[in-house]
């Protein structure tokens, strides 16, 4: 207590989203606590577009370049364009996933990093301008119990989407 009052620290939500970056429909949401980070949260994201459904690859920054995550992308059968970390070395085992990840982190080493994104058609941008247009949904949470606040967010991404459904946005670049 301070002052005789409950003190409380302000709790940040973040969101999760995974896009169709064809249709620019988002497929998959998960609302985590500000303590939970991106890399563990693409298996359950993953696990949220049904199995029979091809997925072809799957994008995302330097935090998504971790086994778990090359382990999932090779269990649903796509291929992995994530960025390397700043500070990335080669893996010294021999799984498939690890192959993938050192592939990625010679290109971008023999290539530089402005030529490998153009040429793996790394899309970073969609999900961020995908984001921008979540925030102007509303970029705070009415609700107080996690749960409802979870809910609250699901149907934000529920009119988003039906937004992309009835007209799909240019992007220009």
């Amino acid at each position: 207590m301070v002052g005789g009052r409950l003190h409380y620290r302000r709790q940040w939500r973040k969101i999760h989203l995974g896009i169709d970056a064809a249709t620019l429909e988002i497929r998959t949401i998960e609302v985590t606590d500000n303590a939970t980070g991106d890399a563990p949260m693409l298996p359950c994201l993953l696990d949220q577009i049904p199995a029979d459904e091809i997925v072809a690859s799957i994008s995302g920054d330097g935090a998504y370049d971790t086994k778990g995550c090359h382990e999932a992308i090779a269990k649903r059968g796509a291929q992995a364009i994530l960025r390397t970390r700043k500070n990335a070395k080669p893996w010294k085992d021999q799984r498939p996933s690890a192959t993938v990840s050192n592939a990625i982190l010679a290109a971008t080493r023999r290539l530089g990093s402005k030529i490998w994104k153009k040429s793996s058609a790394y899309r970073r941008s969609l999900v961020e301008a995908k984001m921008r247009c979540f925030k102007l949904l509303g970029e705070y949470v009415l609700a107080r119990d996690f749960d409802r606040q979870v809910a609250e967010l699901q149907v934000r991404a529920a009119i988003l989407k039906r937004f992309t459904r009835l007209a799909r946005p240019r992007l220009w670049r």
